[in-house]
């Protein structure tokens, strides 16, 4: 059973960087691609960015690029999306996901089988 818990949310100021973490349990990531997704207020789901465990191939929304990068700790079963030049429209609750690496799609995360109970972030000044 895949478990994901997110953490590093909270509020931050324009241009400020956060860095979000997901915790795995259950699985080891090898074996899954785990990705991040937002969802805000009024807003559809959308993929952020994903890491695929065994090769650590990554995947950034093009519309965010240059502004994130996903990384994982193999030994602390974690995967890190740090988020740098916030603004405001990057508000939202973000979850991780997770995907057994034969059904998922790198630049699909938000297709999953599993997702954590989200952290909120909150850009404003």
């Amino acid at each position: 059973q895949v478990h994901l818990v997110e953490s590093g949310g909270g509020l931050v100021q324009p241009g400020g960087s956060l860095r979000l973490s997901c915790e795995v349990s259950g699985v080891t990531l090898d074996r899954y691609v785990i990705g991040w997704i937002r969802q805000a207020p009024g807003k559809e789901r959308e993929g952020v960015s994903s890491i695929l465990g065994s090769t650590g191939g990554t995947y950034h929304n093009p519309s965010m690029k240059g502004r994130i990068s996903i990384s994982k700790d193999m030994a602390k079963n974690t995967v890190y999306l740090q988020m740098n030049s916030l603004q405001p429209d990057d508000s939202a609750i973000y979850y991780c996901t997770a995907e057994t690496i034969l059904s998922a799609t790198m630049t699909r995360p938000t297709d999953f089988h599993w997702k954590g109970q989200g952290t909120q972030v909150t850009v404003s000044s």
